[in-house]
């Protein structure tokens, strides 16, 4: 099957499996499940989210570890800082074939080569972002950033009526 249906099978599956859900962290939870299931080559998948979600002791626009698959992460990200900070900050997905050319990268996992992150938005804010990374370089390509992109769409409607 080609990258384009395979996408767009991922996209159905995940708005089959939200559909009707209310609690979005156990959505987010599953929609990082089915994900890191979907997807070859690919050794973290996970969302970072913001205090206008957590409503925590985070700050606004501060990132934090929200539901994830993969080894450890870490805990708390500010804007403009890593690949996620500067996808928040910027408000822009962002694909990076080579981690260790970004600058400011944040190495949570040493094995990470490449990396895409899609903003999410609820209420007219990017509230969080969709992290996805991999052990191969230049593992994303439009293709692939299109289908995650379609994915957030799909888990922004349902952060927007939480």
């Amino acid at each position: 099957m080609e990258a384009a249906k395979n996408w767009a099978v991922v996209e159905r599956q995940l708005a089959s499996l939200l559909e009707g859900t209310d609690v979005w962290v156990s959505a987010l939870a599953n929609a990082s499940a089915l994900l890191m299931e979907s997807l070859e080559d690919v050794n973290w998948v996970g969302f970072y989210l913001t205090g206008r979600v957590l409503g925590q002791s985070v700050g606004v626009d501060e990132l934090a570890l929200g539901p994830f698959q993969g080894k450890v992460a870490c805990e708390r990200i500010a804007p403009g800082r890593g690949v996620c900070g500067c996808a928040l900050e910027r408000d822009e997905t962002l694909r990076v074939s080579n981690v260790h050319e970004f600058a400011g990268h944040i190495a949570c996992d040493s094995e990470s080569r490449s990396e895409v992150v899609v903003p999410l938005h609820a209420g007219g804010h990017v509230v969080g972002v969709l992290d996805v990374d991999s052990p191969s370089f230049a593992r994303f390509d439009a293709v692939d950033q299109a289908g995650l992109e379609a994915c957030a769409r799909v888990i922004e409607r349902l952060l927007s009526i939480s």
